[in-house]
């Protein structure tokens, strides 16, 4: 059982860089992990540009700012393209964030960061401008992601818009259930139907 999600309040972390890839997200020499061992992840999400070449921190870089903070990302368009490694998934989860939010997100990523207990948010582009204009001008903005209303508030702006996401990916989010969870937990209606198959 993992952390139940319903509505998360916070502020945000602003990356408004496009086509972030997962290569990006979590350098593919990271890769040769094969256990999800979240603190590795997630010190380092974003290592080539959280780090300098020498192993020193990058100031410049959002996540080195004590400025911004909070359980929510706020990317640019087109997160998680490029390859489909679920290694970039853990390490955004390993580094705290509950909330992904952007304009669009490849496909087989958004999968994985639903699997990982992050749930990706898809905004309008005008929305978007709207979050990073709000961060901007204050690091304290603070987002509402409220997944049983399916919504996403700017608490700067009081603007709200409607997010989608698959039925069964929210039922899992917001009961803490992965899909072995989901499964155990019915185990009973599973065989009851192969008993009736038989």
């Amino acid at each position: 059982m993992k952390q139940k999600f319903h509505i998360i309040t916070s502020t945000c972390v602003p990356l408004p860089l496009e086509n972030v890839d997962t290569d990006q997200i979590i350098p593919a020499r990271f890769l040769k992990a094969t256990t999800r061992e979240e603190k590795f992840f997630g010190d380092n999400l974003f290592r080539d540009w959280r780090y300098n070449p020498d192993g020193s921190l990058n100031a410049r870089f959002v996540l080195n700012d004590p400025t911004y903070g909070g359980q929510i990302l706020v990317a640019g368009k087109n997160f998680g393209s490029g390859s489909s490694r679920e290694h970039a998934a853990w390490a955004i989860a390993g580094y705290g964030f509950r909330v992904v939010v952007s304009s669009f997100f490849a496909d087989i990523h958004k999968n994985n960061e639903l699997n990982n207990f992050v749930l990706p948010v898809v905004v309008s582009e005008g929305f978007l401008k709207e979050l990073f204009d709000s961060i901007y001008a204050d690091p304290k903005t603070e987002v509402e992601v409220n997944l049983p209303e399916q919504t996403i508030t700017n608490k700067a702006t009081g603007k709200s818009e409607r997010f989608e996401i698959n039925a069964y990916k929210k039922h899992c989010l917001m009961n803490g259930l992965d899909d072995i969870d989901f499964l155990v937990q019915n185990k009973d209606k599973i065989e009851a139907y192969e008993a009736k198959q038989k």
